[in-house]
């Protein structure tokens, strides 16, 4: 298939299409032999709760962002490099059917899909072309992944001390390292995590201080001083705003409120061939 519409005229045609809907926020796609191979929109689980968003698998990179209006106007643009991937199916819940997880490096999530049809083909495609970069580029499969983030409204307590109730006053935060639906008080550390970002992250106690522990058990190995760790800091203020995937889930999403997904038989994604 990518051998088929590599440098065709359709091919620049829907990659230019998907790069003027998401406009001047976007990134620019169009790059020598990438190619688009299938788009559809699925349900992210978003920390607040799931939102359609919509998903653009090319041979080397799945890119997704937020519908502003559907076919033509997208923002909040993602792109996720396909050799860095890995998928897991994940089983039903009573909200959410046809799930996976997309995970990486650096961010994981789950995604739903509207059938189980159309969660098989995303998988093969997306296992395809995984597999053929990883064979073009000699490297194995990635055995580190971000934790995904536990949605806000899986608890409402904290999920380490399991005694402060969450409210409009107590609000959540999420441990950078497990994912975890935390409280202030379980999560006053930052411990530098370069995969993650060139920042230091919040962290919770726990997950604190095994990384303290790793980081000093490499240390003794490698016969050195351990590096700076980064601990609470002064004038820290608990409720700081460092927790928002603001891409994600705290810009008012402009899509109809009360639109219903997937209550038709009409396909939500499509491949091209």
């Amino acid at each position: 298939m990518v051998d088929h519409l590599a440098n065709t005229e359709i091919n620049s045609q829907r990659i230019a299409a998907v790069e003027s809907c998401f406009g001047a926020s976007g990134q620019p796609l169009a790059v020598p032999g990438r190619v688009l191979l299938g788009e559809g929109i699925l349900t992210k689980e978003c920390r607040k709760k799931p939102k359609p968003r919509i998903f653009f698998l090319f041979n080397d990179i799945l890119v997704y962002g937020s519908i502003v209006i559907n076919k033509r106007k997208y923002n909040s643009q993602h792109i996720i490099p396909l050799e860095d991937v890995t998928l897991e199916t994940l089983p039903d819940t009573l909200q959410m059917k046809n799930r996976w997880m997309i995970k990486t490096s650096k961010k994981s999530f789950v995604v739903s899909a509207a059938s189980l049809t159309e969660r098989k083909e995303w998988i093969s495609h997306l296992e395809e072309c995984i597999r053929h970069l990883l064979m073009k580029t000699g490297r194995q499969p990635s055995t580190e992944h971000a934790a995904p983030w536990i949605p806000d409204k899986a608890t409402d307590i904290c999920m380490r001390c399991t005694q402060t109730k969450f409210s409009t006053l107590t609000r959540r935060h999420h441990c950078r390292k497990c994912g975890f639906v935390v409280c202030a008080d379980c999560s006053r550390q930052r411990f530098l995590m370069p995969r993650l970002s060139p920042k230091p992250l919040r962290v919770c106690n726990l997950c604190y201080r095994q990384l303290l522990a790793e980081k000093k058990k490499e240390a003794e190995v490698d016969h050195r001083q351990p590096e700076p760790i980064y601990s609470s800091m002064p004038g820290y203020e608990p409720s700081s705003g460092d927790d928002s995937d603001k891409s994600d889930d705290d810009k008012a999403d402009q899509w109809p409120a009360d639109t219903e997904f997937y209550t038709s038989k009409v396909s939500w994604s499509s491949f091209h061939s």
